[in-house]
């Protein structure tokens, strides 16, 4: 059995197989428990293995590569155009082999453990970020039933809350009086649990240069450095800096024909959380651009006078994606009037 390329079909328990001779033709069929894989895998020959770049892909890559095999994360999205007949595991696998002999098939970079680690304490930030502000909105609307009235801004909550519990000259009740009491507490518990976060992901970060070179750029600051490290790594996944702004969809979406070439706006692909982060660090440096003279804040000036602030932070950001690729790459940090 001459096995050159095998497609895994990987879930949480159940692990489908179908491999593939140099011919294309299908030699395997095989189905495994997530406890037999490794061993499996182990006494194959050096092969081809092609797994949907999902969950759990990146450690299953990292394990077959210590195997002695050739690993292909492909995205979900292009497997599906060789997907055959109906929806099954087995016909899954087999689109995954596949998919995998075409030479052009684009591959997804196989994240470092130290890049999920990152980038796992930065989902738990956002999610703990989410939950305040959730928390802070409904606070302050059911205060305004009562006729209290809080400002927009979590500081607004965060340093009144208190003193609108004590008072007890408004409509408060004592059995809602209580109840908010343990919402403020839980408030309370939410900014110290985004502290802890920042404090952790600080922490994860001094061990790599790349995040404290990311740094020195305008718009760089320290959560968006490390989340911009935990999905580009070391930027050789990529060819240019444009590559990497495309891999983040902040780069137009095209629809071209018939050779007329038609740009819309962002693709929108890949990580909305560094793009966000990205967006946002722009929109920081468009803020404060018209009080410096580096070649950078004047070209940002210029733009938002003929495009408008919107367009401006968002073109920013699509720069401020290639300054990051081309700072990992270079090992230098970012100069100011490096273009001069």
């Amino acid at each position: 059995m001459n096995i050159k390329s095998i497609g895994l079909d990987s879930a949480k328990t159940i692990f489908h197989l179908v491999g593939l001779n140099e011919h294309g033709k299908q030699v395997l069929k095989k189905k495994l428990r997530r406890s037999q894989l490794l061993a499996y895998f182990a006494n194959l020959p050096p092969c081809t293995v092609a797994i949907e770049g999902c969950a759990s892909a990146h450690h299953w890559k990292r394990e077959l590569v210590k195997l002695g095999h050739r690993v292909k994360l492909l995205p979900a999205q292009h497997v599906k155009a060789h997907v055959r007949g109906n929806k099954n595991d087995y016909n899954d696998a087999l689109a995954l082999a596949e998919a995998s002999r075409v030479p052009e098939m684009r591959e997804v970079t196989c994240k470092s453990i130290d890049q999920q680690s990152i980038q796992a304490l930065h989902r738990l930030r956002a999610s703990a970020l989410g939950d305040r502000t959730a928390l802070s909105n409904q606070l302050r609307g059911l205060l305004a039933e009562f006729g209290i009235i809080f400002s927009r801004g979590i500081n607004h909550i965060k340093g009144g809350l208190s003193g609108v519990l004590e008072d007890t000259g408004n409509d408060l009740t004592h059995t809602l009086r209580a109840a908010l009491a343990l919402k403020h507490a839980q408030f309370v518990q939410l900014d110290d649990l985004i502290t802890e976060l920042d404090q952790l992901i600080d922490e994860a970060s001094e061990a790599h240069h790349e995040i404290a070179l990311l740094k020195s750029a305008p718009g760089y600051g320290r959560i968006l450095s490390s989340a911009y490290y935990s999905v580009i790594g070391d930027g050789k996944a990529f060819a240019k800096g444009r590559d990497a702004s495309a891999s983040v969809g902040i780069v137009p979406r095209q629809h071209s024909t018939g050779g007329k070439t038609v740009l819309l706006g962002i693709s929108k692909r890949g990580d909305n959380y560094l793009r966000k982060m990205l967006i946002n660090g722009a929109r920081s440096v468009v803020n404060h651009a018209h009080k410096k003279d580096d070649a950078l804040s004047v070209w940002v000036t210029q733009l938002v006078a003929r495009r408008g602030k919107n367009k401006a932070t968002v073109a920013l950001a699509n720069k401020l994606a290639r300054i990051g690729w081309a700072i990992i790459t270079s090992g230098k940090p970012y100069e100011e009037n490096y273009a001069v």
